[in-house]
């Protein structure tokens, strides 16, 4: 029998779901979870989502120029992905 295997992503995505519910829960009932205050973690999620924009727009191909905008035609030409 030949059966599927659950990808890696979706368990971790189920676990986080999980683990956010359960904080969410023991917070609403009074209890602390993290031995963090509010801003140092409001700090720390900053950093990170500035962590992940900046490599994102570092990976993404940004051509402003009107030479760059005309490469990417060119690449995208090639590749067979031409608009």
């Amino acid at each position: 029998m030949n059966k599927e295997k659950i990808e890696t992503a979706t368990i971790i995505r189920t676990i986080c779901l999980v683990l956010a519910l359960v904080n969410n829960l023991l917070t609403q009932t009074g209890h602390t979870v993290l031995p963090f205050t509010d801003e140092e973690v409001a700090a720390a999620v900053s950093w990170i989502v500035t962590a992940a924009v900046a490599i994102w727009n570092w990976w993404k191909n940004n051509s402003f120029t009107q030479a760059a905008l005309k490469g990417d035609q060119v690449m995208r030409k090639a590749k067979g992905k031409e608009k």
